[in-house]
Formats: C-alpha cells, sequence, structure tokens
C-alpha cells in the first residue's frame, strides 16, 4: 500500500523534497524578455508582433506577483517553471495564446485572493516535481469548512476543456482525511504529514490515478 510504505520512509522523504526544493529556487524565474540572450528558444514565438499586447500583458503580472503576493515565492517560481515546460510543448499560435492567458489568470489568483488562507501543495517523485504535474490548493472557506481543488495538467495541444483534470471536494477539518471529488466522482484517503500529503484514491480511474501521490506542502 502507498501509505504503508511512505509512513516507513516519510524522513528520508522530506529531506529530499527540501533539497530539492532549495536546488531549484536559488533564482527567481523571468519574466518575457524578448533581448534576454539566456532565453529559452520557444521565447522566440512568443516575441513576435502578434504577441505584443498579450506580452505586456502577461509581464505586468507576472511583477506584480512578485511585488504584492503573499503566496510563497518558492510556489511562484516552480508553478512558472511548470508553465514553461508546458508552453514548451505547443504546436501552435492558438496553444501558445491559450498557456498565455492560463498563466495570467492563475497569476492574477496569487495577487487577489488571500493566500493565508489557501495551502498549496505540487506532487513529487523520486525528490523532483512529478512529470506529471498536479497542483492541489486548500481553502480555509470558514472555521470550520474547507474546499479541496485539484489540477492535474495534461497535454497543452488537446483541445481546452482536455487539458487538465479537476479536483474539487468540499468537508471539515475533521473530515478532510476522506474526501469524494465532485468533478469525477473519485474517492481519495488524504494523508497529512508535517510537509507532505499523501493521496490514495479508493477509485479504480486514470483521471483518478493522476491524484494519487506525495505532495510538498509550499509555505
Amino acid at each position: 500500500m502507498l501509505l504503508k510504505y511512505v509512513s516507513n520512509s516519510i524522513k528520508s522523504i522530506v529531506s529530499a523534497l527540501f533539497i530539492c526544493t532549495a536546488a531549484t529556487s536559488i533564482s527567481h524565474a523571468k519574466a518575457l524578455q524578448c533581448d534576454d540572450t539566456d532565453a529559452p528558444q520557444f521565447f522566440k514565438k512568443l516575441c513576435t508582433d502578434s504577441f505584443s499586447d498579450l506580452r505586456t500583458e502577461f509581464n505586468e503580472h507576472f511583477h506584480t506577483t512578485y511585488l504584492v503576493t503573499d503566496a510563497p515565492i518558492r510556489l511562484i517560481d516552480d508553478t512558472q517553471m511548470l508553465w514553461t515546460q508546458r508552453v514548451q510543448q505547443c504546436k501552435n499560435s492558438n496553444c501558445l495564446k491559450q498557456q498565455m492567458n492560463f498563466r495570467i489568470e492563475e497569476l492574477n489568483f496569487y495577487t487577489s485572493m488571500n493566500q493565508s488562507l489557501t495551502q498549496h501543495y505540487l506532487k513529487f517523485e523520486h525528490g523532483k516535481i512529478s512529470k506529471q504535474p498536479a497542483h492541489i490548493k486548500i481553502h480555509q472557506l470558514t472555521k470550520d469548512r474547507i474546499k479541496i481543488e485539484g489540477t492535474a495538467y495534461r497535454d497543452p495541444n488537446n483541445r481546452a476543456e482536455s487539458q487538465s483534470i479537476p479536483l474539487l471536494a468540499y468537508t471539515t477539518n475533521e473530515n478532510k482525511s476522506e474526501i469524494l471529488d465532485n468533478e469525477n466522482d473519485c474517492k481519495y484517503t488524504l494523508n497529512f504529514q508535517k510537509s507532505i500529503l499523501i493521496i490514495d484514491s479508493k477509485t479504480q480511474s486514470k483521471n483518478c490515478d493522476r491524484f494519487k501521490g506525495i505532495f510538498r506542502l509550499y509555505d
């Protein structure tokens, strides 16, 4: 069982996650700078005139996020890295524009919402952010009620509705160890262990399996 295995090796897992995070977050992510000679190859596509307005809007949100958000900066850095990896998979301009708008919405969320009431978790495997990334957000709605949201990312070249798998559940602090996903009828067990969250699924489904695994808390 996943939970039993993790329970026996929890210390080494936590250590590996912190070492990895420290190594990958030494320098902050960069905005879209077209005059940067060290910029990734895909930046050239985003630096064409057709992306001028969207690029300006993106950079404004990007810089504002780092200035005003109360979300952990490591979270902004790592989600920016994951977004960059998705953009590099794009095969056409429509995909690029969709991903630009997606990241703008995400950055806006980090600045417009009180992040002190939200816990963020990213999925890790072997001490690194998973190659099939997933993001869990746990919102404290009231003293006793919480909302759990999840996004498992898929191929950005898919149709907009198929680019990610959602998770949504409402529960209480006392009952958050077992939840039912309202989006896909998946049943999950949640095991909170210090700085990590271990999710197992009681439902046999590929969509449900994408949220199974070890998630690291960003705080």
